[in-house]
């Protein structure tokens, strides 16, 4: 049984620092534990992607504490396990799969959350080219049970690049471009959430690759973008 969900709801009942020093030991050995799932994931991912297999856990895994400088919640630390997989690491802007543990909010997702304007002008560029591919990636079935929408917020009226009667405007309309699909307690606490994920994740694939080619930068023959 994964020890996560007892942990982090005991942090979430005490998020102070008296606490955390007090229960040190258990967070090493439960956050431990988290690292060595993430690494079995790492090892399949890379069956996907061989960029993964130079990656350890570390490498993806967040860390606890959390930045309050600019923030009205002053709780030290995060009442929550997460991983982000991305090719350019989890602190890159570009797509990438997410896992986060939490009593009763568990879920996997992935795509890109709140791109840069420059990154979200490529991406609906994409979308303007290729809108039809993107939507026969979502409307695969098993896309669709496991993620049933694209989640994020939208603009009120369309991009001042595109018509408001474009066939995509919908898609052009997102500020952001994820998906998700929850988690059980139960799954988490067995440790099945593992192969959920990793099932998940190769499902929403076809999705990341069509966000990876919207942003990445392509050069012409004379080498300038």
């Amino acid at each position: 049984m994964r020890p996560y969900l007892k942990f982090l709801s005991e942090l979430a009942q005490n998020n102070h620092k008296d606490w955390m020093d007090a229960n040190k030991p258990w967070y090493q050995e439960t956050r431990k534990e988290f690292l060595a799932d993430v690494e079995v994931m790492l090892k399949n991912l890379a069956e996907i992607d061989p960029v993964f297999s130079s990656f350890q856990a570390k490498d993806c895994v967040f860390r606890q504490n959390r930045d309050v400088r600019f923030s009205a919640n002053k709780d030290p630390y995060k009442t929550n396990f997460a991983a982000y997989f991305s090719p350019k690491g989890k602190k890159s802007e570009g797509p990438g799969w997410y896992l986060h543990i939490q009593p009763g909010k568990s879920f996997i997702g992935g795509g890109i959350w709140m791109p840069m304007s420059d990154t979200l002008k490529k991406i609906r560029k994409e979308i303007d080219y290729s809108g039809a591919e993107l939507e026969q990636i979502l409307s695969q079935p098993d896309f669709k049970k496991l993620f049933p929408t694209i989640e994020g917020e939208k603009l009120k009226t369309s991009p001042r690049e595109y018509e408001a009667d474009h066939p995509y405007i919908e898609f052009l309309r997102m500020k952001s471009f994820v998906v998700s699909s929850p988690i059980k307690d139960q799954d988490v606490g067995s440790g099945n959430f593992i192969n959920m994920a990793l099932q998940g994740f190769r499902t929403m694939h076809p999705f990341l690759q069509f966000l990876e080619r919207a942003v990445e930068e392509v050069e012409d023959g004379s080498g300038i973008l």
